[in-house]
């Protein structure tokens, strides 16, 4: 099951130091926003980041990076980062660090574009944080390796990813929740995947 992590602290951060940076790099925003005016406040939000669907802020491209890093609550936060240190790891050591990197960052970002676009054109007004278009980017890798690449993954594994995928898609469509974020991210990280494995000679 590679879901399930056995190392102790200091081989976890030896084996996935981009995930131990992004957990951190969650925790760190949380905390400045929380003592900034609150990480529900939605014009704290916009001021540290947060993606809004109207003018001047949906054309400001840095925003589609830094609201990666922003959670709204505590709620948000913890159950992306329980997927960020439970669930996202194996990928960083099937494809590198860097590869990773790369795949996480664009996942999260197409998402962002593609939930803009949406609310832009249904003509409603939202703001838009959190890591879950860029950890379902992980899991749109982990589809593609579970059906195109099965050698690489066990079939418990394999079930516990669909029945993730299933949960998860399901709660996407409930109120308040960016559910183009994480389909568009999911679709991203599974065709980035891809692409990368034909482009640069995987890690096995």
């Amino acid at each position: 099951m590679i879901f399930i992590r056995y190392e102790n602290w200091k081989n976890y951060l030896r084996y996935y130091p981009f995930t131990s940076l992004l957990l951190v790099a969650n925790v760190v925003m949380f905390l400045i926003v929380t003592f900034n005016g609150g990480s529900r406040d939605p014009e704290t939000m916009i001021e540290f980041g947060a993606l809004v669907s109207v003018d001047p802020f949906r054309d400001e491209w840095w925003r589609y990076i830094a609201a990666v890093f922003l959670h709204n609550g505590f709620d948000h936060l913890f159950f992306n980062s329980f997927a960020l240190l439970v669930i996202t790891p194996p990928l960083e050591r099937i494809l590198g660090s860097f590869r990773y990197a790369i795949l996480y960052l664009f996942s999260g970002v197409l998402g962002n574009v593609l939930s803009i676009a949406y609310y832009e054109r249904v003509g409603e007004l939202a703001w838009l944080v959190g890591a879950s278009g860029a950890i379902y980017g992980v899991y749109g890798a982990f589809l593609y390796i579970a059906l195109f690449q099965r050698s690489m993954m066990d079939e418990a594994s394999r079930k516990m990813l669909y029945t993730l995928l299933i949960m998860g898609l399901l709660f996407s469509f409930m109120p308040n929740i960016g559910w183009m974020a994480h389909l568009g991210g999911m679709v991203g990280g599974f065709f980035i995947y891809g692409l990368m494995i034909r482009l640069f000679r995987r890690r096995t």
